[in-house]
């Protein structure tokens, strides 16, 4: 980066966090700046040190053109019409100016000082930052390092994925005396270096290093991408499998018994196994105010039933659970499956990203992967030889494998479900204290199924203040900074869609997952609809003083005003990029399961209709979107398909064993 592109980074870092006069700053809050916390250098080191090379020159040339602009000669006032006459154009460009705001407001509000452990904006946002140094403890987990530049394994069944599927399918399989082998593209991260802080979390523990936009710009995804996968950074929502849903696929894509005791046994024992209970599921401020707002219009809600464990739990860390939980409390798979799995032999090798499934005659063959270590720089080619393989690396990267192999079938990819989740904030009289306790202890399910089988959850969301600042939507610096000096006052909840209609995974030129997601099936637009509804007549029965909707313009009530024009304002917002800002963080169907093989990618077992030995073992083998916070159907599903797998040919397993 050049002096000047640098100086117009400082200069756009400074637009959206200025420093601005106040009579009453006691804190100092508004005469802070972006640049008196040290942004510019943090995003020009994160762009330096993370981007890859065709983004790193996309960001120069914006910069450069912003030059052009007379962006730095500019009025700060002119600066920001420029930006979000930069965000309107619909283009690359505008991409990048909206990614450099958000990554701006990220790092202003979210990075600690170095030498304190707290970030200045942290005191008027109400939020204590850490609560607890990361324990020092043995690893649990040896994962295999290759020693040199080569290493060949033999396994009857290599497993592409450690998180909710290929965790279970791993423990399984492992305990009826097969040799397992489990690959793992992220790294192994254990409560050591748990330090609750947002981006260290998101670089180390999420696919791409946090928050991806899809290709489109449409959506805002997150999936786990560390040793545990997903179980190991979400919120401990364990919700069963609806009837509803179970008969669907029972009854339209053949998944038989699905509807039936043996899926329940399935539930029942993976929820034995996490040590399920709804006996640590306390209320913050959030959560309290969707109780209130629930009960005043006589909506159902439940307790949220959570995977830890109550003797080591503690609602004062169980806040940062999505930044892995220091406590030791949550149950993943990493804590249960994988370790049974390890225990019986199994090995796990972390930082290894398989490139394809290898096929002879036109079944498994293994698979051929690429060990990194990033703190050293080494690499390894690494092999597997095994008869069976599963493909568990999520509903991102699971059809990306597949399509990199060439196998799979024409459905590879299709019908990807997201349960895209609107948001609503709303402040309120007292500080809501929305970063103590779990992000899940309360469900509204009031409406889980409100057409055809399709509907939505009104759910909390873990407090952050970097991603919190980039998602409040930023129409001016003053109405940015006003919002966030009134932050602790703020509850989010989000409208978890179950989505009727899909979207699609491709792959690139270098043979990377492109998501496409449109929210523009006509149901899923009238629950999205019914979803803002409800989320607004949540805060307004619970006493909010102010309802903000996170969208384009900021669409905003406050007290007084008419909360039915409200509504029909923000129903009007398109559900796409440039309208209502989409998040997911449950990614499923790329690779469902079904008979047919024009529309399915897998047998209702879970084996490959094309290519026999390999099999599907995540969300992406959903037939459909679950409707509910997906971890438990996971599991249950890849119990399933463990006993599929280990019944396929246990002839074929014993003979790999003993070469």
């Amino acid at each position: 980066m050049n002096d000047q592109q640098r100086a117009v980074l400082r200069a756009i870092c400074d637009t959206v966090v200025p420093s601005l006069e106040r009579e009453d700053d006691q804190d100092g809050f508004w005469a802070r700046s972006a640049s008196d916390v040290g942004t510019p250098e943090a995003l020009e080191d994160l762009i330096e040190q993370t981007f890859p090379d065709e983004q790193r020159e996309g960001v120069g040339e914006l910069l450069d053109g912003l030059a052009e602009l007379g962006f730095l000669v500019s009025s700060r006032r002119s600066r920001e019409q420029l930006l979000r006459n930069l965000f309107l154009l619909g283009t690359e460009a505008a991409a990048g100016g909206a990614g450099l705001t958000g990554l701006a407001l990220f790092l202003a509000y979210g990075l600690p000082d170095p030498q304190t452990g707290q970030n200045p904006f942290w005191k008027t946002l109400g939020f204590p930052g850490p609560v607890s140094p990361a324990p020092q403890a043995e690893r649990a987990l040896k994962p295999l390092v290759p020693e040199g530049d080569q290493l060949h394994l033999d396994a009857d069944v290599c497993i592409v994925g450690s998180g909710a599927g290929g965790g279970v399918i791993a423990g399984e399989l492992a305990a009826k005396g097969l040799k397992v082998v489990v690959l793992e593209a992220g790294g192994y991260f254990d409560e050591s270096d748990f330090n609750q802080l947002e981006l260290p979390a998101y670089q180390s523990m999420y696919w791409r290093g946090g928050p991806q936009q899809s290709a489109d710009l449409n959506v805002s995804l997150m999936a786990g991408t560390t040793l545990g996968g997903g179980t190991t950074i979400n919120w401990t929502n364990c919700l069963r499998t609806t009837p509803w849903v179970r008969e669907q696929w029972a009854r339209e894509f053949g998944l038989e018994g699905l509807d039936g005791p043996g899926f329940d046994a399935h539930l029942d024992a993976v929820l034995e196994r996490l040590k399920a209970n709804d006996r640590c599921s306390e209320l913050n401020g959030t959560q309290t105010r969707m109780k209130e707002g629930a009960e005043a219009l006589g909506w159902s809600y439940h307790y949220t039933t959570r995977n830890v464990d109550p003797e080591l739990y503690s609602p004062d860390t169980a806040g940062y659970i999505g930044f892995g939980d220091q406590s030791g409390a949550k149950q993943s798979t990493a804590k249960t499956y994988l370790a049974d799995a390890a225990e019986k032999g199994a090995e796990l090798v972390a930082r290894c990203s398989v490139q394809r499934v290898v096929t002879e005659g036109g079944r498994a063959a293994g698979v051929e992967a690429l060990y990194a270590d990033p703190e050293s720089g080494r690499t390894a080619q690494l092999s597997v030889r095994a008869p069976r393989v599963v493909v568990a690396c999520g509903s991102l990267e699971s059809p990306a494998l597949l399509l990199r192999s060439g196998i799979g079938g024409p459905a590879v990819g299709r019908n990807l479900r997201l349960h895209p989740c609107t948001a609503v904030f709303a402040y309120y009289e007292e500080d809501q204290r929305a970063w103590w306790g779990a992000p899940h202890a309360l469900v509204i399910d009031e409406f889980a199924n409100v057409e055809d089988d399709y509907g939505f959850l009104v759910e909390a969301s873990q407090y952050t203040t970097g991603l919190g600042a980039a998602s409040l939507p930023f129409v001016s610096a003053e109405q940015h900074k006003d919002s966030m000096e009134r932050y602790a006052h703020g509850a989010t909840v989000i409208g978890l869609l179950r989505d009727h209609g899909g979207g699609q995974v491709t792959i690139d030129d270098a043979g990377q997952a492109l998501v496409w997601y449109s929210l523009d099936d006509e149901l899923d637009v009238r629950n999205s609809r019914r979803a803002l509804d409800a989320q607004i007549r949540m805060h307004h029965a619970a006493g909010a003083r102010e309802i903000a909707a996170l969208a384009a313009g900021a669409p905003t009530w406050t007290e007084g005003d008419d909360v039915e024009a409200f509504i029909a304002r923000c129903q009007r917002v398109p559900l796409r990029a440039g309208g209502h800002k989409l998040f997911s963080a449950h990614q499923m169907g790329s690779c469902r399961m079904g008979t047919d093989p024009q529309t399915s990618v897998a047998n209702p077992d879970g084996e490959l209709h094309d290519t026999p030995g390999v099999w599907i073992g995540d969300a992406s083998a959903f037939p459909t979107s679950s409707g509910t916070n997906p971890m438990i159907t996971i599991m249950a599903l890849a119990r399933r398909t463990a006993e599929a797998i280990h019944a396929a040919s246990p002839a074929e397993a014993a003979g790999a064993a003993a070469k």
